[in-house]
Parts: structure tokens; C-alpha cells; sequence
């Protein structure tokens, strides 16, 4: 399969994991809403049961922005050029996994192939960034060497 229309159907499997961590935060924070609602106002000082339910759905607002952001990043990918270098959208295969510079989704299987999605913020990236196909590098002790890059 062509390199470039691999990474296509990547970005989309990412893409819809993604939406699907976007539609249950705000699911999450729907339901946390109507509870509190359904529930009125507090009965006395003491009854935090509705105080609990608007701070439940803060929380999720929280997640749910943090998935829009991140839903956002993926777009951002051009799929129209092959990186040079590990960057941002690279995708890197070496002698001991293969993984995707994008957001931090973790595991995601292509075509029954094993795949780490991870975000260019961890240390891992940084052991990578801007290196080419067949180079090597050094990441917690153990020696890896990139067989290819995209």
C-alpha cells in the first residue's frame, strides 16, 4: 500500500477513536447536568448531592474540551507530503514497534498491524525527533534503530 494513503487511513482510525472519547465526555457531562437538575436545589447546608453532580460535570467539560483539542491536532496532519525527518504526523517503524507521532491514543491496529499512537510531548518523541530512516537511537538503556520512516 502506498505510504501516504497508509497514513490517510491512520489518521481516520485515530480520528474516529478519537470522536468517540469526545462523545462519551460529553455524554458523561449530559448526564451529570440532568441529574443535578432533575435533582433541584440543595435541601438543606448539608445536601451536596447536586454540588457533587456540577462538579462531576465540570470534570467532563474538562475532558471534553481536552478531546475536542485533541480531535483538532489530528487535522492538522498534512497527508499530502512524507516528513523528512520524525516530526509531528511522521509515521516511525523500528526494529522493536511502530508508532505514529500524533496524539496519545496508544494502541491502534491497522490492517491487523499493531501501531502506538503517541503525542510529540513525551520523552519517547523527543529520543526521535528529527531523526531519518536508519538512524539509531538510545531510549531508556536499550539501542532501537528506525527501518522506516513516513
Amino acid at each position: 500500500m502506498d505510504k501516504l494513503l497508509f497514513k490517510k487511513k491512520l489518521v481516520e482510525i485515530c480520528m474516529k477513536a478519537q470522536d468517540r472519547v469526545v462523545e462519551h465526555a460529553k455524554q458523561r457531562m449530559d448526564e451529570a447536568q440532568e441529574s443535578a437538575n432533575e435533582y433541584g436545589q440543595p435541601q438543606d447546608r448539608y445536601d451536596s448531592y447536586r454540588t457533587q453532580m456540577l462538579s462531576k460535570r465540570d470534570m467532563f467539560a474538562k475532558q471534553y474540551c481536552k478531546a475536542v483539542e485533541e480531535r483538532n491536532v489530528l487535522d492538522r496532519i498534512d497527508l499530502d507530503e512524507e516528513n523528512e525527518q520524525v516530526s509531528f504526523g511522521s509515521v516511525v517503524v523500528t526494529n522493536d514497534q511502530k508508532l505514529f507521532i500524533s496524539i496519545s491514543l496508544g494502541k491502534i491496529i491497522v490492517d491487523g498491524e499493531e501501531y502506538f499512537a503517541i503525542s510529540p510531548l513525551v520523552p519517547f518523541f523527543k529520543s526521535l525527533e528529527g531523526l531519518k530512516k536508519g538512524d539509531s537511537f538510545e531510549f531508556n538503556g536499550k539501542q532501537r534503530k528506525i527501518e522506516d520512516h513516513f
